[in-house]
């Protein structure tokens, strides 16, 4: 019997999906705290309970148990209120996976100042952009070089930044963060009065990638991490006292969805593996050496590793493999299986969410389906009109009543940006604006974001049934398909491929492939144009930019200069 899933869910065992969905229900006090009530209250009820394991790169690694977590943030907590932080605050962290990351944000959460991680690869336009939008009082970060750069460039155009602290040593301007926390106490008295922090108090905030404008910011409330119950227990099917393993960067929502939040609420501990590059036979042995039990990775990811021989890597202490972040193609998960002997679950969600859909244990993963939505989530596929749509019929997934009934996990809007609220809570439910299709059984078939989808000739067409397709031809490692502007058809399919070890790129070789996808899916679907790529545009959780695939493909169309690489092209 789980001791922390007891004290939040009526039942934590289903016999079925439905009994899953009809009967899950969680219950938490209006003070809700993840750094008190989850961390602290692991640290007491099992003071030896193993909370994080990391490693890196350079034969270093540590193992911290949530008694561990709990001083450390403590003495972190200590050093913020010293600064002067408090309640409603705000912190920028960008600590990449170092274990400060865990710690620190736990402190935060502790204090009820508002923690909003980004990424390392953030330029000053970003950071001023980010900083100024709500007043960030304190930058923390990792001793990275080009970090430090773009934050002094940005402090003279950031006027609420107060401190900047930096973790391993003094500089001009910066605080010897891990020299100023280390010196505090581990004791932590919880707040009270007017500090006393709520379950429906901003907890943290994520700016969005701002493919179709600048970037929003997501606020989530602090009941949030109950919500990734959904997540952990359900889809990830962690284990408690198992060691679950999922590849993000702290600066990207998905960290929050597989590396602290639920994992921790369902007992186990979480794998923090700082690699500088993902090498994909690093990280198996990471997987092998430490013994993994619960694995989600991008499907990108996936992809690379089902290219190594996996003959050479003992994977066998992994029960459960996930994936989420993009869609999985059916070939890849096939193969997986094929080699390893388990089956791939593929999950969805969003920054504003935890898992809203996904494939769980009751049934077997239906290979390029998301799965099935989550309890507490009513999920439609919508027609524009705001109609239901049929069976096979694609439309919009909505989350239906959302506004009013806020499922747990779920944003509570953007900050500070009526119209974006605007569009995304209209006619009272959430709208993800990313399109699929339900199946006759309750399946659903993932097509793509609504700016992903192809216009051509009056068809309406879904990259990932096209990337599906190309990636059964064997050249092919990786593809992503956009839409390329065309003076007859309006788009066109392009399709970005790189090419597997032995091949090159060729005419013969494009024909063959576009030929291939003619046969696997519908003919008016192939890629008119194909390239030929070294890499595809990515963000640091592995993520394909097909935005910026798109942009570069607008700018070729227009006559400027375009990418070197080899495009080969028949229309």
């Amino acid at each position: 019997m789980n001791y922390m899933l007891n004290k939040y869910l009526d039942r934590v065992e289903f016999d079925s999906y439905e009994d899953f969905k009809n009967n899950y229900k969680l219950t938490y006090p209006d003070d809700f705290n993840f750094g008190f009530d989850i961390v602290d209250g692991w640290a007491e009820a099992e003071p030896e309970k193993r909370a994080l394991v990391w490693c890196d790169d350079h034969g270093h690694d540590a193992v911290f148990t949530f008694t561990d977590v709990k001083k450390q943030s403590n003495k972190i907590a200590n050093y913020l209120k010293k600064l002067g932080l408090k309640k409603g605050d705000s912190v920028l962290l960008i600590l990449k996976r170092r274990y400060e990351y865990w710690f620190t944000v736990t402190a935060c959460h502790k204090l009820g100042i508002i923690a909003i991680p980004a990424t390392f690869q953030l330029t000053k336009k970003d950071i001023v952009y980010r900083v100024n939008k709500i007043g960030i009082d304190m930058a923390i970060c990792a001793d990275d070089p080009y970090v430090i750069e773009q934050i002094n460039l940005s402090k003279p155009d950031c006027p609420s930044l107060k401190y900047t602290a930096k973790l391993g040593g003094k500089a001009d301007g910066w605080l010897d963060f891990t020299e100023g926390y280390t010196a505090e106490s581990d004791e932590l008295e919880r707040p009270s009065g007017e500090d006393k922090v709520y379950a429906n108090d901003p907890m943290l905030m994520y700016f969005t990638s701002g493919t179709t404008g600048m970037p929003k910011l997501v606020q989530h409330v602090q009941s949030y991490p109950l919500g990734h119950i959904l997540t952990a227990k359900y889809w990830q099917q962690v284990r408690e006292n198992g060691l679950h393993l999922t590849v993000a960067d702290s600066g990207w929502a998905k960290f929050s969805w597989g590396k602290i939040y639920g994992q921790w609420i369902a007992g186990s501990a979480v794998m923090g593996y700082d690699m500088d590059k993902f090498i994909a036979a690093n990280l198996m042995r990471v997987i092998e050496k430490y013994k993994v039990t619960t694995f989600c990775a991008p499907a990108t990811m996936y992809r690379f590793m089902i290219k190594e021989d996996l003959s050479e890597f003992d994977l066998s202490s992994v029960q459960h493999f996930s994936m989420a972040g993009e869609p999985l193609n059916p070939s890849v998960m096939e193969a997986w299986q094929k080699i390893t002997g388990h089956r791939i679950y593929e999950g969805f969600g969003q920054t504003e969410s935890v898992v809203i859909m996904a494939n769980y244990q009751w049934s077997a993963p239906r290979p390029g389906s998301t799965g099935k939505p989550a309890a507490s989530f009513n999920i439609k596929i919508m027609r524009e009109d705001g109609t239901p749509c049929d069976i096979g019929e694609e439309g919009e997934i909505v989350v239906v009543g959302a506004k009013e009934n806020r499922p747990t996990g779920l944003t509570v809007g953007y900050y500070q940006d009526d119209e974006a609220n605007e569009r995304l809570w209209r006619g009272g439910n959430y709208h993800t604006g990313d399109n699929a299709w339900y199946d006759s059984d309750g399946y659903i078939w993932f097509v793509g974001r609504n700016d992903d989808v192809i216009k051509c000739s009056g068809y309406r067409i879904g990259p990932f049934e096209v990337e599906s397709a190309i990636m059964t031809h064997p050249s092919v490692l990786e593809c992503a398909v956009t839409a390329a502007p065309d003076p007859v058809r309006g788009q066109v399919v392009k399709a970005s491929i790189i090419l597997a070890k032995g091949y090159e790129p060729s005419e013969e070789l494009k024909k063959e492939i576009q030929n291939h996808v003619k046969k696997v899916t519908a003919p008016y679907k192939y890629p008119r144009i194909v390239e030929f790529v070294k890499e595809l545009p990515k963000t640091t959780s592995g993520k394909i930019m097909r935005g910026e695939i798109r942009k570069q493909n607008r700018e070729q169309a227009a006559g400027e200069k375009g990418s070197a690489a080899q495009v080969i092209s028949n229309r």
